[in-house]
C-alpha cells in the first residue's frame, strides 16, 4: 500500500459505516457502534469490551451496555453487510467456478461455564477436546475477492436441556440446538434471501457426511462438492448393496487416473491424481472423485451433485476451501472475532456480527485497491487525515435504505419444509 492508500483508510471506513446508521434510533447508540468497529480494527492486542472502551473513552459499562441491553437492530446490520457482499461480486468479473461459497466452523478455547454455548468438544483451534464454544460460517469467494458474510453460535445439546441455564445467559426460548448441518442450511436461505447466489458450495466432510445435507441442497438445486469419509456409504446402482467409498474407489485406483495441476496462491502448484464415478447416496444419484497428492500420497474423496462437473473443476471448488481458513486467521487476528468477554447470548451474537462488518470493509476495501469499485461507495477513498478511534458518525442521509438485492428469485421455500426424519440408512 501506498502513503496516500493507508492515509486513506480512516475516512473510507467512516463512509462504510454510515451505510449501518439506520440500524440504530439514537446518535449515541450509533456512536458506540462507530467506536466499537474501529476498535475491532484497532491494533489493539485484545478486541474486547473492556480495552475497547478504555482506548476510545467510553465508560466499559457503557459499551457493555451496548452490546447487550441497547435498542439496536444487529440482524439489520447483518443483512445489509450480505447485500453490499451480493452488490460487490454481483459487479465482479469471475474465474471459471464463479461465486464459491464455503461453509465451516471455528472454535476459541473458554474458561468456565458461562460463556453461552461453552462446554468440553472438539474445537479445531486446538486439535483435541477442550473447554470452549464453537461457531458456524459461510465464507464466499469470487475471483480474487473473499470475504466472511456470515456466523453463527453452536447451542450444544447439554445447553438445551438446561433452560434454566440458557435463561441465565439470555438464551431465548427459540434458539435451540440444532445440528451444525442445519444451522449452515439456514444460513445458505438467509443469504440467498439477502441476494448472495452461489455457484458451488463447498464443505468439508463434517458437513459432506450428513447425507440430509447433501439432500437438501440438491433439492434447492444449489450445487456443490463435499469431501466425505472414507467409510462414507454409497451405492453403484440405486437400489445396489451399501459400500464404502474406499471400496468402490481405492487409493491405487486414484494413483492411476488423471493427473491435475492446481494453482496454490501462497505455496506452489500441487500435482493431484485423480478418478471418479457414479454412485447414489440416500436415493439420489452423485458423483465420486477420489484424489491422491503426488507429493504427499494424501487421498481425498469428494461428492458432487453435479454429476457432468470435471473431475478438474470438482477438485477446484474443493480446494476454494482455504479462502475461509485465511478468513478465520484474518478474523481473530485483525478484527477480534472471538475475543468476546461476556456471559449474554445477545452481547456474543452482536459481536459477532460487527466482526463480520469490520471484515466486510477489509474485504471490499482490498477489492477497490486492487482497481475494482464497490458499488454504492463513491468518495470513500477521498484523502483526509484518519480520524480518531472515539470520533462519531457523520448524521445520516435519507432513510438510509437500500433497495439493491441482488439477482435473481430466493429459493422456493420448499427445502425450507423439507423437515422430515431421516431414516439412519439415509443418514450414513
Amino acid at each position: 500500500m501506498t502513503d496516500q492508500e493507508i492515509a486513506d483508510i480512516g475516512p473510507a471506513f467512516g463512509s462504510y459505516l454510515q451505510r449501518y446508521r439506520h440500524c440504530f434510533g439514537q446518535k449515541r447508540i450509533a456512536k458506540h457502534f462507530d467506536n466499537y468497529c474501529r476498535g475491532l480494527l484497532s491494533d489493539l492486542p485484545r478486541k474486547s469490551v473492556e480495552p475497547i472502551a478504555i482506548e476510545c473513552g467510553t465508560a466499559v459499562r457503557t459499551l457493555q451496555e451496548f452490546l447487550v441491553t441497547a435498542n439496536w437492530d444487529h440482524e439489520l446490520a447483518r443483512s445489509l453487510l450480505q447485500q453490499q457482499v451480493a452488490d460487490m461480486i454481483g459487479a465482479l468479473s469471475a474465474d471459471s467456478l464463479g461465486t464459491v461459497g464455503v461453509i465451516d466452523e471455528t472454535s476459541c478455547v473458554k474458561k468456565g461455564d458461562q460463556t453461552p454455548g461453552v462446554q468440553r468438544q472438539y474445537l479445531g483451534c486446538v486439535g483435541k477436546v477442550e473447554n470452549g464454544i464453537v461457531t458456524v460460517h459461510i465464507g464466499v469467494a469470487r475471483g480474487s475477492f473473499q470475504a466472511l458474510v456470515d456466523a453463527d453460535l453452536y447451542l450444544p445439546e447439554s445447553w438445551d436441556n438446561d433452560r434454566s441455564r440458557c435463561e441465565d445467559a439470555g438464551i431465548p426460548d427459540d434458539v435451540v440446538y440444532r445440528s451444525k448441518w442445519r444451522i449452515a442450511f439456514d444460513q445458505v436461505l438467509r443469504l440467498h434471501e439477502n441476494g448472495v447466489r452461489f455457484d458451488w458450495l463447498t464443505f468439508d466432510e463434517g458437513y459432506g457426511s450428513k447425507v440430509p445435507f447433501l439432500s437438501l441442497l440438491s433439492m434447492a438445486g444449489q450445487k456443490f462438492v463435499a469431501e466425505v469419509p472414507v467409510s462414507f456409504s454409497v451405492r453403484r446402482r440405486e437400489h445396489g448393496p451399501k459400500q464404502r467409498a474406499d471400496e468402490v474407489l481405492s487409493a491405487a485406483t486414484a494413483k492411476c487416473g488423471s493427473r491435475y495441476r492446481l494453482k496454490r496462491a501462497t505455496t506452489q502448484d500441487q500435482v493431484w491424481r485423480a478418478t471418479s464415478v457414479l454412485i447414489w447416496v440416500g436415493g439420489q444419484r452423485y458423483r465420486l472423485v477420489a484424489a491422491i497428492n503426488e507429493a504427499t500420497a494424501e487421498v481425498k474423496y469428494l461428492v458432487t451433485n453435479a454429476t457432468d462437473a470435471t473431475e478438474k473443476q470438482v477438485l477446484e471448488v474443493a480446494f476454494r476451501r482455504a479462502t475461509i481458513e485465511h478468513a478465520f486467521r484474518v478474523g481473530k487476528q485483525e478484527a477480534g472475532l472471538m475475543h468476546f468477554e461476556g456471559r449474554q447470548y445477545l452481547g456474543l451474537i452482536r459481536h459477532l456480527i460487527l466482526a463480520l462488518v469490520v471484515l466486510g470493509f477489509v474485504a471490499l476495501h482490498t477489492e477497490r485497491l486492487r482497481g475494482e469499485k464497490s458499488p454504492g461507495d463513491t468518495g470513500a477513498g477521498v484523502p483526509s487525515p484518519e480520524r480518531p478511534l472515539c470520533d462519531t458518525l457523520p448524521p445520516p442521509t435519507g432513510n438510509g435504505s437500500d433497495a439493491s438485492r441482488g439477482q435473481g428469485d430466493p429459493l422456493s421455500p420448499t427445502p425450507q419444509q423439507a423437515s422430515r426424519t431421516f431414516s439412519q440408512e439415509e443418514a450414513a
